[in-house]
């Protein structure tokens, strides 16, 4: 029988056909369509042609294709739903892949004419975004190792293979921790949780297949339950295990680990002549050096951490109100701040999260997008990967634009975290290709769900992702959608967040679970009255992380992460009472892959400008300003990483933006 995933799909929009995969069709595909690249590669690389951009760049951009229909899904399929099936298929295809393509970057023939067609740039007549590919592709070649010779390339492959074994070590162990820890609930431990973190866990305690109710590790649940739980004896033993996770000594611990990929990270930046990873990193980012990016989170640092030290005064002062006389603590900090929260806004998280219901949320994130961009959602019936999950066709005028797919709920075959991914990105060459674009949450189920305000914040953030890929109207998927640079991928998400906040959408959508009431006017302006409280905490708990990320990787690589990540926390002088927000053992950012290494900074660095972007709709007509709106596609989200990130922002804003737009947006300005 054909093997579904080299098939040519004859689903509606060319969605893989799930019902009719099986997890033994991945290795034969893989296997048949790395064959196939392997082959086109050669194709491309001992051509007798003079070389031209049609005969070598866009030969490359149209191959892998199979392997690339072949890898979505799975990489889909073992982040969203994995099993020890696809975890196990995981651990061969890694250094499988990062063979394959450690051969091509390292095939001189092909490097050869990339490097003549660099060399005759100027004289090809290549539209903007066909040198911007030219560019690209030479540039992503001499820093995958193309130039090396001999003994050092030869190392240069051996690196990536063996980091590309080391980032699904990591991941999977991440996994099993998180899967594998629960904290069952007596009865009388539920007493002072409110009514939806107590469904949360007997819904988590139904999934695991517990007797009752259990906390699991899943953020959705753990952070509630740390906000609300009287009992100090159990906050602690669920913080400590959230904070443990990756560090729980044999099989999963990821601790080793770590220290093996800083050490590799190091020898590749050196073996490519860099002084440090950091420096090979953020070469191609819009921060460009280590320093610009230490200045800048410097810069938030400091009025964050004294923020933070006067909220733990007042939390210490609370807590010996309770007759608790030991120094405030992690797992007392989310506690006596919701009560902080309530005595001082008078807004309650439990009175208040009846009003975020998934469902209006979802219908919020789309109605923005129809307002801003004239996008609609319809919902498709078709198979997909999980019976938890949605699909929306989505259009504009009657035209087909893009398959949206909303995979929302917790459960322990999903890693921790959101995420957005595309199991086809938009293009219009070799053959035009509409997206098909996939978020993944991590929220606790319900009947109705529903969302804490820090969760539907993550829901328009992942949309906004989503129309970054859906809204890309590019020749090559090379620099489709959020193929950009990592501290300018963050832009459209975050930027989206704002839309949350705007009054009037949470006035209609914001609709009470068994009233249908609109929230009521003095709610809602407490909410955003309360939009930057606690930000000191959760500024000071993300900046530690961005800046041990970057210590990590900018000079020698330590060989302890652990003893230099509390180096580092002394030298910033992080608050005993709040834990970075990703420890060194489970920050998948940082080691699951090198997607966010030596680049967590990138959130804060997309903040200065989401802040600034945001400005420019309220210096305009409001938050649905249709000039603001068609310039925010026509330069960014449409444009995906065909032209400077820089260049980009310049065009939509007529100027790149400074701290100070974050800083008021935090409330962190000085008064």
């Amino acid at each position: 029988m054909t093997n579904p995933l080299l098939q040519d799909w004859t689903t509606p929009f060319q969605i893989a056909p799930f019902d009719a995969i099986s997890d033994d069709d991945f290795a034969p595909a893989v296997e048949q369509a790395l064959a196939a690249h392997r082959d086109e590669i050669e194709a491309i690389a001992s051509a007798s042609e003079t070389p031209s951009f049609t005969n070598t760049i866009e030969a490359l951009e149209a191959a892998g294709a199979s392997l690339d229909q072949v890898l979505n899904v799975f990489f889909n399929l073992v982040g969203a739903d994995s099993n020890p099936a696809r975890e196990a298929l995981q651990r061969e295809f890694s250094p499988k892949l990062a063979a394959h393509f450690s051969q091509i970057s390292s095939n001189k023939a092909l490097f050869a004419r990339v490097a003549d067609l660099w060399e005759r740039r100027d004289a090809l007549d290549l539209t903007a975004e066909q040198a911007r590919v030219l560019m690209l592709k030479h540039r992503n070649l001499v820093r995958s190792g193309a130039a090396l010779e001999g003994a050092d390339e030869a190392r240069m492959t051996e690196i990536k293979e063996r980091l590309a074994v080391l980032g699904t070590e990591f991941t999977q162990n991440l996994l099993a921790d998180e899967r594998d820890w629960t904290l069952p609930l007596a009865e009388a431990d539920l007493e002072g949780l409110p009514g939806f973190v107590v469904a949360a866990a007997r819904a988590a305690g139904e999934e695991k297949g517990a007797d009752g109710p259990v906390v699991t590790l899943s953020r959705s649940l753990i952070v509630p339950f740390l906000q609300f739980s009287p009992r100090r004896d159990l906050r602690e033993t669920a913080f400590r295990a959230w904070a443990a996770r990756g560090a729980n000594g044999g099989a999963t611990d990821n601790r080793a680990i770590a220290a093996e990929i800083l050490g590799l990270r190091e020898e590749r930046a050196r073996l490519l002549g860099y002084d440090s990873f950091a420096d090979y990193k953020l070469e191609t980012e819009m921060a460009k050096t280590p320093a610009a990016v230490r200045d800048l989170l410097m810069a938030v640092w400091e009025p964050a951490v004294a923020r933070a030290r006067a909220d733990a005064d007042a939390l210490t002062e609370m807590m010996r109100a309770d007759g608790i006389n030991g120094p405030l603590a992690p797992w007392d900090w989310r506690y006596y701040s919701e009560k902080r929260r309530l005595a001082e806004h008078d807004l309650d998280e439990a009175a208040l999260k009846p009003y975020f219901q998934l469902e209006r949320m979802i219908e919020a994130a789309f109605a923005c997008a129809t307002r801003l961009f004239d996008l609609q959602f319809a919902p498709l019936d078709v198979p997909l990967y999980h019976p938890d999950c949605r699909a929306w066709e989505v259009t504009r005028n009657g035209a087909h634009v893009a398959v949206f797919i909303g995979d929302y709920f917790a459960r322990g075959s999903k890693r921790s975290g959101a995420w957005c991914s595309a199991m086809r990105a938009q293009a219009k060459f070799p053959k035009p290709q509409t997206p098909v674009v996939v978020n993944v949450c991590n929220f606790a189920k319900g009947d109705p769900a529903l969302l804490s305000y820090d969760d539907a914040r993550t829901l328009f953030h992942e949309f906004g992702h989503a129309l970054h890929q859906m809204l890309s109207d590019v020749t090559y998927e090379s620099v489709s959608g959020t193929s950009v640079a990592r501290d300018f991928v963050e832009l459209p998400s975050q930027l989206y967040e704002h839309w949350l906040d705007v009054p009037q959408v949470l006035a209609e959508f914001a609709t009470h679970v068994e009233t249908g009431a609109a929230m009521p006017q003095e709610m809602l302006d407490k909410v955003l009255a309360a939009a930057t409280y606690d930000m000191g905490f959760q500024t000071v708990e993300y900046v530690a992380s961005a800046l041990v990320d970057l210590a990590f990787h900018d000079g020698p690589a330590p060989s302890d992460p652990m003893a230099r990540q509390e180096e580092v926390l002394r030298e910033i002088g992080m608050p005993e009472a709040i834990a970075m927000r990703h420890a060194t053992p489970h920050f998948a950012h940082v080691f699951a892959g090198d997607g966010y290494s030596s680049g967590y900074y990138s959130y804060m660095w997309s903040e200065v400008m989401d802040a600034d972007a945001f400005a420019a709709f309220e210096e305009a007509g409001g938050a649905f300003d249709p000039e603001r709106a068609a310039a925010l596609e026509q330069h960014i989200l449409s444009t995906g990483g065909s032209r400077d990130a820089a260049e980009l922002y310049t065009a939509f804003r007529g100027r790149l933006p400074g701290v100070e737009a974050l800083l008021t947006g935090r409330g962190l300005a000085a008064e």
